[in-house]
């Protein structure tokens, strides 16, 4: 397929939209290789990566206070798109149609029951990462926590950050898995074919108020998906 916009193609991110999306993630994974090198010895050599592990250590809480900041960004575009609804209990109840093709499944608006669950998901464990990363902070806050405070941050810590991998995992997995979700976050467009096929009743939503995306174009009594 050609990779130039065709005329009929319909917005599924906007520039800014997807320079926060990109953003956010070159803070995750710097984030998540940093976070790794103090993890465990075995992944130690990580530290080479960011020059020595002592700037390693420096420059860690700062990508985490970069993604906090990104990701506020990304929150406030689409934590209305992302309110939980009625299709998304079915589409969980159906998810098994999903793996042998997709037919039968419920329409979802923008953003199916999988989607909101990464960014709900991330919505929950990256201030849980914010704020015990503060409380073990050594060089700014070590002397405001005392170390059992710093033993039970450390560990809850641990085990978000965790949770956080698992998750970005399977947001890249399923990313790449539907054809067409790379190019969306890329380059910013998608057919109408695969907004039919992935998000009947947003792609419903955009052809009756004649919008091209990714929104609906507003009307009276007429409110996004």
């Amino acid at each position: 397929m050609s990779q130039n916009r065709p005329k009929d193609a319909i917005t599924r991110n906007g520039p800014l939209t997807r320079l926060n999306h990109w953003l956010t993630g070159l803070c995750f994974v710097l984030l998540m290789l940093s976070g790794l090198a103090m993890f465990h010895p075995y992944f130690s050599w990580l530290s080479f990566l960011f020059g020595s592990g002592q700037w390693m250590r420096a420059v860690h809480p700062w990508f985490g206070v970069a993604l906090v900041a990104s990701f506020l960004g990304l929150f406030v575009q689409f934590w209305r798109c992302n309110l939980w609804k009625r299709e998304d209990t079915e589409w969980v109840k159906n998810v098994d149609k999903l793996l042998k093709g997709g037919e039968g499944m419920p329409e979802i608006g923008r953003f199916n029951a999988g989607q909101k669950g990464v960014f709900w998901g991330m919505a929950l464990l990256i201030p849980v990462l914010f704020v015990s990363g503060l409380l073990i902070w050594e060089y700014y806050f070590g002397h405001a926590t005392t170390i059992p405070v710093q033993r039970v941050a450390l560990l809850i810590h641990s085990a978000a950050a965790i949770g956080v991998i698992l998750i970005w995992i399977v947001h890249v997995y399923a990313a790449i898995w539907v054809k067409g979700s790379m190019r969306a976050m890329i380059r910013g467009w998608v057919t109408p074919g695969w907004a039919r096929h992935h998000h009947p009743k947003w792609f419903r939503a955009l052809v009756e108020t004649g919008s091209s995306g990714p929104t609906p174009n507003p009307k009276p009594g007429n409110r996004a998906p």
